[in-house]
């Protein structure tokens, strides 16, 4: 074993097919065979950061594994990372264990809920992380690897493992991948880092917890108005955490918008805030919409005429841009969780 690591070796057959067999009966995979963290793959893998594997980065909720550089290799490695992606994951274990992610409350959920990692700046180019066409879907290695890591570490260093700690009623695909980066290139407007106060061409990992993607199809429209009418109406949904009002519904969420829609929309002359504003004005749910007993546990103390906004605070409503050609868009409900971005050291 390497002087400079430190995890317990193990010994086993030398197959692929006996390594995986290992991980699935110890329950540290995500379902999916996995690449085996030899010694040799692990050390190449933190060459691509500067940093002490023993180095603590975060303690991952709710079992408080000790994310060390180390360990965020060795799920690097099993997810298929390359080793120039260790900035990132470094960045977004950091990112994803602070406190308003709220990852402790995430983790044992029954609601859907998983953590999206949006990547800004140079590196997303650099790393070839899609933004554009399918960028929520697969066939790009950095977004299906970097996201996977993620989610092993939440499960290997979480213990959110399903149906034990992991207690999410249905689950969601995300909860394997969920990791983008935005498309500065084709948007309109400055790139989410930017509005979260770092300078342009500083490369950040941004996290929040969100469900996935919820489709919203207009080809019909051809102007701003036309096409905020599908988008209004398409996040006033009843179902929704973030308009459960007092309780689990204080997270943020997230308009995804194609950059087609999103060039109709910015000819209007909408920037990124005002159209947030708009939205948080206009998409609202009648409060009489809810029945009585939802009604008076969620908006008791309301008025009987008021209405009830896409997220409790006009703040935690996100707007990127993301995705190729096309006239499609799409809403991100949340959960109890804030969006938190850092800066990716490269």
């Amino acid at each position: 074993m390497s002087k400079r690591l430190t995890s317990e070796e193990i010994v086993v057959a030398d197959s692929a097919e006996a390594v995986t067999s290992l991980y699935f009966s110890k329950g540290w995979t995500d379902g999916l065979p996995i690449i085996p963290p030899t010694e040799e793959a692990v050390e190449r893998m933190l060459t691509g950061t500067k940093r002490s594997p023993s180095e603590v980065i975060a303690a991952v909720p709710p079992s408080w594994g000790e994310a060390t550089v180390e360990k965020i290799a060795i799920n690097a490695v099993m997810a298929g990372c390359l080793p120039e992606y260790m900035p990132v994951l470094i960045a977004a274990v950091a990112a994803m264990c602070e406190k308003p992610v709220d990852m402790m409350g995430m983790q044992p959920t029954t609601h859907p809920v998983a953590p999206l990692m949006i990547v800004n700046g140079p590196i997303a180019k650099k790393l070839d992380i899609n933004s554009k066409s399918g960028a929520f879907g697969p066939g790009w290695r950095s977004n299906a690897t970097l996201g996977r890591a993620v989610r092993l570490m939440l499960m290997n260093l979480g213990g959110a493992f399903p149906g034990k700690t992991d207690m999410s009623c249905q689950g969601q695909p995300s909860k394997y991948v969920y990791c983008i980066a935005e498309n500065e290139e084709d948007s309109p407007w400055e790139p989410l880092s930017v509005g979260r106060g770092f300078a342009p061409g500083v490369s950040t990992v941004s996290i929040v917890g969100l469900e996935n993607p919820h489709n919203i199809n207009d080809h019909d429209a051809l102007s701003a108005e036309e096409v905020l009418s599908t988008i209004v109406g398409s996040m006033a949904t009843l179902g929704s955490n973030n308009v459960r009002g007092t309780l689990g519904g204080e997270g943020d969420a997230m308009l995804a918008l194609g950059p087609e829609h999103a060039a109709t929309i910015a000819k209007a002359g909408y920037t990124k805030k005002s159209l947030r504003d708009y939205l948080w004005d206009t998409s609202r749910i009648p409060r009489k919409a809810f029945y009585e007993r939802a009604r008076m546990k969620h908006f008791g103390d309301w008025p009987e005429d008021s209405s009830v906004p896409p997220t409790m605070v006009r703040e935690d409503l996100h707007i990127i841009v993301v995705g190729g050609p096309g006239k499609h868009s799409a809403y991100l409900p949340g959960w109890s969780s804030h969006l938190v971005t850092k800066a990716i050291e490269e």
